[in-house]
């Protein structure tokens, strides 16, 4: 005879609330009082918006017009496409997969405006939610008034997904959420764009020299391509000046001092690149004459940042007696046998550098003329990654620190913007030496500055240490740990340098300039 089996007698939990039914509930009422709403124009409107939303093309379409308008509509959509970048993959790579979720069906809204085909994937979160949130507030982040303009596109993607049945009302805030998330998460790695400050120019007291009177103007033919008719445009600018030619096989420096000592002249001027505008620049600094920059060269960016671009504007100020004050920079250079250096003195008007920074200066201006959508800062991060993932760091102590370096920066001012590849100085007379570099010290450091590079988040990279020298300070001590370094001062190159100093005279020189305020 079988005995009955044992029933064991389960214990149960005291009933409770289910998680999530409270959300669940208020989801399903707020989905029965839209199912009541009246059939309208509306619909098909948020139809049509739902659609255009799908795989963010209505986002890229946005970012497109914005992108035809430089500044920051450009940086705003550049930033917005990052957000939904970041907000898709987590969303549709992550929380879809671990939150799964049944969408809601036909009998839950009118039909002629259910969402066919109805999408497959998790319903929670939603995806469109999330982008058009992602896309809004980066936009935001960059130019307030855009992404206020954004919003209410935004929100009504999101509530175009509740009325056409695609999604439940909590799917639609969680997934703006994380869209808002990503945006402000992403906002750390776009870079920055810190405001220069506005040029400002110091005036100086300078001779008016109607009609080039009491001017000498040194003429480099080697410093760039030379026009046929330079000479002769030179004479009708400054008809009264004492204009020499230089012959190849001239030195500069001897050939300006000697016109300084000419009876009778009163200021020099150049026509030539930023090497031999340095070199007469140095003599106006001893002799106490100003300078008259005429741009001539394939470098012209001190004539520039003095607002000494157009020879025939140059020559206005000559004539009025316009002028600015320039710091000065100074490179003491030790080259040849350790046991008996020679010492080069060398002007600095714009930067020094050493390791790798020419050719990313190359490869930048290369990007920026045959591929100008890449625009200043996207030029330089791919050229940065083209010239610092395959280079070769040099050896250097710094101030008496060893570092490995792939290159040393040194900017004769403060430059702007404040990365990797400088393009602006709005002043002149700052007295800074402006000192960046990439270091290779420490683990990962090339996958780091790659990183950095790719994500925009150069100026807090270890990797990257930017500095200024200030007054008494602007002073840089660098030294060759591996024989001997190669260092470029505005474009010349000069190797063999075992030792280089440099350092800022302030105010040392006085340069006539159209932009000159008025007289002290």
């Amino acid at each position: 005879m079988m005995s009955e089996p044992v029933r064991v007698r389960r214990r149960l939990r005291p009933p409770g609330r289910p998680p999530f039914h409270a959300v669940e509930g208020m989801d399903r009422a707020l989905v029965r009082r839209i199912a009541s709403l009246p059939r309208g124009p509306w619909d098909r409107a948020l139809v049509w918006l739902t659609r255009a939303a799908t795989k963010s093309k209505l986002w890229m379409a946005v970012a497109a017009l914005l992108a035809t308008r430089k500044g920051p509509p450009r940086r705003a959509a550049a930033h917005g496409l990052l957000a939904v970048a970041v907000a898709s993959a987590v969303v549709n790579i992550v929380f879809k997969t671990i939150l799964p979720r049944a969408r809601p069906e036909p009998h839950h809204l009118p039909v002629h405006r259910f969402l066919h085909p109805q999408p497959t994937s998790s319903s929670l979160p939603s995806g469109h939610s999330a982008s058009a949130a992602a896309f809004a507030t980066g936009v935001g982040i960059v130019s307030p008034p855009l992404g206020a303009a954004l919003a209410p596109v935004a929100a009504g993607v999101a509530y175009s997904r509740v009325h056409t049945g695609a999604h439940w009302p909590s799917d639609v805030v969680l997934g703006s959420a994380m869209g808002v998330g990503a945006a402000f998460v992403t906002r750390s790695w776009w870079p920055r764009q810190e405001a220069p400050p506005p040029r400002t120019l110091t005036a100086a007291t300078a001779p008016a020299l109607d009609g080039g009177r009491g001017l000498a103007v040194v003429v480099n033919p080697l410093s760039g391509e030379v026009e046929q008719d330079v000479l002769a445009a030179l004479r009708v600018l400054f008809p009264h000046a004492l204009v020499h030619e230089l012959e190849p096989d001239d030195d500069v420096a001897r050939a300006a001092r000697d016109l300084a000592a000419t009876a009778g002249i009163r200021a020099l001027a150049v026509w030539g690149g930023d090497g031999t505008v340095g070199t007469v620049a140095g003599v106006c600094a001893e002799a106490g004459l100003p300078l008259a920059v005429l741009p001539g060269g394939t470098f012209n960016h001190f004539a520039r940042d003095a607002g000494a671009l157009e020879p025939a504007e140059v020559a206005e100020a000559v004539s009025a007696g316009r002028a600015v004050r320039s710091d000065l920079g100074r490179v003491r250079a030790e080259r040849g046998a350790a046991d008996a250096p020679q010492v080069q003195e060398l002007v600095m008007l714009n930067t020094a550098s050493v390791g790798l920074y020419p050719d990313l200066v190359r490869r930048r201006d290369h990007y920026l003329h045959r591929v100008p959508i890449l625009r200043k800062r996207g030029a330089a991060a791919v050229a940065a990654l083209r010239t610092f993932v395959g280079g070769v760091p040099t050896r250097l102590t710094v101030d008496g620190v060893p570092h490995r370096l792939w290159t040393l920066y040194v900017g004769r001012g403060r430059y702007w913007p404040r990365d990797l590849a400088p393009l602006e100085r709005p002043l002149l007379d700052d007295a800074v030496l402006d000192v960046r570099s990439v270091n290779d010290d420490g683990r990962f450091a090339r996958l780091r500055l790659a990183a950095a590079l790719v994500t925009g988040t150069t100026a807090s990279c270890r990797v990257v240490r930017m500095g200024d020298r200030e007054g008494e300070a602007a002073r840089l001590d660098v030294r060759a740990d591996d024989g001997a370094l190669t260092l470029a001062i505005d474009g010349e190159v000069l190797p063999g340098v075992r030792r280089a100093e440099l350092w800022v005279e302030p105010g040392a020189l006085t340069v006539y300039s159209p932009l000159a305020p008025d007289g002290e």
